[in-house]
């Protein structure tokens, strides 16, 4: 099928004859994830916490900064990426409300990342009853493997809904997958939330595109925040070192480990050489993915009325005690990996 061709609901089709009883969109996870960030991000920018303040949604950054720069874990955000928070909350207030036993449900994640396989198994990425928020992550492309396996025609196959209540994502969760989308969707709810009204225009122009760095001052409140986006791992560590040295001054940081983002992530289709040197695969994946932001009904995460539900009857405030105990992380230093041979 074409480079960019949105397949999410033959991929819900896909995975029922595969033997799934419910299948979610992790979409809804990013709007979770993006109100805790939000909410986090805003609580510093008030109360003096330490900024800047950066993204955690990308398992090999926070391996990254955890080998390389462990003084400044402070600054990292400490929410749990959209697919640990979504299987957190399947396992929890999910099952409550369908009156299912926690330790009955399998969570499988479909990840664009072969890091998530790591995260999964992080400390602090159980819930109640010491269960595993997710208890495996394959990659899109080894589904692709086991669809071909199963012998479904998947191009062929029909569309299918995601499962309700909880298949209601915003366009704000689905520009995730792309560098520049966590920071976008993040300041159309940090804004309007400190402003307190609803935004005139909700599209951030300058974090988009494959640039490796992108800067950009946007006025919050009255307040000029520093922010940059950051994809590629070598970029990080650019970006890191100025900060070290007192070469930069930002407020909030986005960082992918992988170039161009999620949409390129290791996990991912493989493009043969030949055709990446005809096709920009990343404008084409980044074009679909924006597409669906600009097709949403809704377009900022704070407002998914499934998002509203579930903190005003199980959560709570964002940032509040069972928000902590359920969607948040900690991180700690890590050795380097020592490669030399004796």
């Amino acid at each position: 099928m074409p480079i960019g061709t949105n397949v999410d609901r033959k991929m819900v089709t896909a995975l029922k004859k595969l033997g799934f009883d419910k299948v979610f969109d992790t979409n809804t996870g990013a709007d979770f994830t993006i109100m805790e960030e939000a909410s986090e991000f805003i609580d510093r920018i008030k109360n003096g916490g330490v900024l800047p303040m950066t993204t955690s949604c990308c398992p090999a950054w926070i391996r990254f900064i955890e080998m390389n720069y462990p003084e400044f874990l402070d600054h990292v955000s400490s929410c749990k990426s959209p697919h640990q928070m979504f299987g957190a909350i399947i396992k929890s207030y999910y099952a409550k409300k369908n009156n299912i036993d926690p330790s009955k449900i399998f969570v499988v994640s479909v990840m664009p990342c072969v890091a998530k396989k790591f995260e999964r198994t992080r400390d602090d990425m159980q819930g109640e009853e010491g269960l595993d928020d997710v208890d495996a992550v394959i990659t899109t492309r080894e589904l692709a493997r086991m669809i071909k396996q199963a012998n479904i025609e998947f191009a062929e196959i029909e569309d299918s809904n995601f499962d309700d209540p909880m298949g209601e994502a915003t366009g704000a969760g689905a520009i995730f997958g792309v560098t520049g989308g966590v920071m976008e969707a993040a300041l159309r709810t940090a804004k309007e939330l400190l402003e307190g009204k609803s935004l005139e225009k909700i599209d951030f122009e300058d974090v988009r595109g494959e640039e490796g760095i992108k800067k950009a001052v946007v006025n919050i409140a009255g307040k000029d925040v520093k922010i940059a986006v950051v994809s590629g791992l070598s970029n990080a560590r650019r970006v890191m070192e100025d900060l070290k040295n007192g070469k930069a001054d930002y407020d909030f940081l986005e960082v992918m480990s992988c170039p161009g983002g999620c949409i390129l992530g290791g996990g991912q289709p493989i493009k043969s050489s030949k055709t990446r040197s005809n096709v920009n695969v990343f404008e084409k994946r980044a074009k679909s993915i924006y597409k669906i932001d600009e097709k949403s009904t809704i377009r900022k995460s704070h407002e998914n009325p499934y998002l509203k539900e579930a903190y005003k009857e199980y959560i709570g405030e964002p940032g509040g005690h069972i928000a902590h105990q359920l969607l948040h992380t900690s991180y700690a230093p890590r050795e380097k990996y020592n490669l030399s041979q004796e």
